[in-house]
C-alpha cells in the first residue's frame, strides 16, 4: 500500500457537485494539497445531456479538459473509488490501497439508480441510465430498437422516451403513480404534460405496476397488471438514492442522504462536508431536511464549500432551488419548492405552447413551473431570489414578466 504525505482537500466524487468545490477552491486562492477521486474512468462530464440526447455524439460532455486540472495542480484521479474513511486518523483509502490524508473532506458521490423489481429485470436490453456508459449504451440500442418500453413517468423517463420517439420506436411509457411526475410537478401541469407526450405518440399508462420482463435472452415483452406490452429494448428510471454508505461505514450520520447543516457540514465531524445528490440538509425553502438532485444544487454547493474551506466567511445555504427538463420539443422548468397543499394558479402566454403554474403559499408566491415559456421562469427566480412578495391578486389576468416590468415602471423593486 501507499500513502500520500501532505494534507489538504480530499473530494469523493467526480460530478458536477465535486467539479464545483475543486475549480472553486483554486478560483479562491486555496494552495493547499486538492485530490478528487472518481470511481469511473471518464473525465468528470455533464449528467444532463445523457438523458437528453442519449446518443453517442451528443453525450461527450466534459466539463473542462483534462488539462483544467493539470495547471491548477489537483489530482484527479479517475477509476479510483473512495471504500472506506476514517475520521479518527483523517484518512481515505481507495481501491487501489492508496491512504490520503485529509485537512477537509468532501462527500460529493451523488447517487444511484433504484433497482427495478421485477423478473426479468437482468435481461440484456433491460438497462438503467446513470452513467455515461449507460447512456452510450441505450443510445446504442436506440438504433435498432423498434418498440420501446420506459418504466418510470419521472424526468429521466420522460426526456428517454422521446429520444426514442425521435428514433422512429413505439414508445410506451409505464408509471406506477396515478400521474406524471407526481412529486415535482403539481397535478395541473401534469395534465399538460401527459396530453404533449401524447400527441408526438408516446403512449402513457398511469397507475399501471410491472409484473415481470420476459423473453430468453433479450427482452420480448413486459407484462403489466393492465396487460402485455411488445418490447425489445426496456430502460428504467425509477428513483434515486443517495450514496452515503461510505459515510455510514464511517460513523457520520445518515439518513436518505449525508445529514449535514445549514452550511453543508456533516452534523457528526465539522472537517467533513457533504454537496449534491448525497447531502441531507435544512434550507429555507423546505420544511425539515430535504435532498435536492439538480445541477443548480450540486454546482451551488460545491461553490459554497470551496468558498468555506478556502478561508470565506461563513454563510447558510439558502440558494434559490430550480430545474429543468427537456423532453422532445416540451421544456419544463422550475423555481421554487412546492408542497401538495399549495394552491396553484395557472396561466397560459401568446402563444397555446406556453403555460405557467403558479404556487401560493399562504397567499405567497413560492414555486412556479412553466413549459415553453423560459422568460417567465428566468422573471420567476429574480423575483423568488429577491423575497420580493407576489400575492394572487398581483398575478389577476397578468404574468410575473409583466408584473415585474410594472414595478420597474413605477420605481418598485422586483
Amino acid at each position: 500500500m501507499t500513502s500520500a504525505s501532505t494534507a489538504g482537500v480530499v473530494v469523493v466524487g467526480g460530478g458536477q457537485a465535486g467539479f464545483s468545490v475543486v475549480s472553486t477552491l483554486r478560483a479562491s486562492g486555496y494552495d493547499s494539497p486538492v485530490t478528487v477521486l472518481a470511481a469511473e474512468p471518464h473525465l468528470p462530464y455533464q449528467r444532463p445531456p445523457l438523458s437528453k440526447k442519449a446518443h453517442t455524439d451528443a453525450v461527450r460532455a466534459e466539463l473542462v479538459p483534462e488539462s483544467f486540472y493539470r495547471e491548477r495542480d489537483i489530482d484527479l484521479r479517475l477509476g479510483d473509488a473512495a471504500i472506506s474513511v476514517d475520521t479518527a486518523a483523517r484518512t481515505v483509502t481507495t481501491a487501489s490501497g492508496t491512504h490520503i490524508p485529509y485537512e477537509h473532506l468532501v462527500l460529493a458521490t451523488g447517487a444511484r439508480n433504484r433497482p427495478l423489481p421485477a423478473p426479468g429485470a437482468e435481461l440484456d436490453s433491460v438497462h438503467a441510465l446513470r452513467s455515461l456508459d449507460d447512456a452510450l449504451t441505450i443510445g446504442q440500442a436506440l438504433t435498432t430498437a423498434r418498440e420501446v418500453v420506459v418504466v418510470g413517468g419521472g424526468f429521466i423517463g420522460l426526456e428517454l422516451a422521446q429520444v426514442a420517439r425521435a428514433r422512429g420506436a413505439q414508445v410506451t411509457v409505464v408509471e406506477l403513480a396515478d400521474r406524471l411526475l407526481s412529486r415535482a410537478v403539481s397535478p395541473q401541469v401534469q395534465e399538460h404534460l401527459r396530453e404533449r407526450h401524447e400527441q408526438a405518440g408516446v403512449r402513457i399508462l398511469t397507475g399501471t405496476a410491472v409484473r415481470a420482463i420476459e423473453g430468453t435472452k433479450h427482452v420480448r415483452r413486459v407484462v403489466t397488471d393492465r396487460g402485455v406490452l411488445p418490447a425489445d429494448l426496456v430502460v428504467y428510471g425509477i428513483g434515486a438514492a443517495p450514496r452515503d454508505e461510505l459515510a455510514r461505514d464511517a460513523g457520520l450520520a445518515v439518513d436518505d442522504g449525508v445529514i449535514v447543516d445549514a452550511h453543508l457540514r456533516s452534523i457528526t465531524d465539522p472537517r467533513v462536508f457533504a454537496v449534491g445528490d448525497c447531502a441531507r440538509h435544512p434550507h429555507p425553502y423546505a420544511e425539515g431536511l430535504v435532498r435536492l438532485e439538480s445541477v443548480q444544487n450540486a454546482t451551488d454547493q460545491g461553490a459554497l464549500v470551496g468558498r468555506r474551506i478556502a478561508g470565506s466567511t461563513p454563510v447558510p445555504y439558502t440558494s434559490l432551488p430550480w430545474f429543468w427538463s427537456d423532453q422532445g420539443d416540451i421544456k419544463l422548468q422550475i423555481a421554487g419548492l412546492r408542497m401538495n397543499t399549495d394552491d396553484v394558479y395557472l396561466a397560459t402566454g401568446d402563444s397555446p405552447e406556453r403555460l405557467a403554474a403558479y404556487a401560493f403559499r399562504d397567499d405567497r408566491l413560492v414555486a412556479v413551473e412553466t413549459l415553453n415559456w423560459p422568460a417567465e421562469h428566468l422573471a420567476a427566480r429574480r423575483l423568488l431570489e429577491q423575497s420580493a412578495p407576489v400575492c394572487a391578486a398581483d398575478l389577476a389576468g397578468s404574468t410575473l414578466g409583466a408584473l415585474t416590468r410594472a414595478r420597474r415602471a413605477a420605481g418598485v423593486g422586483g
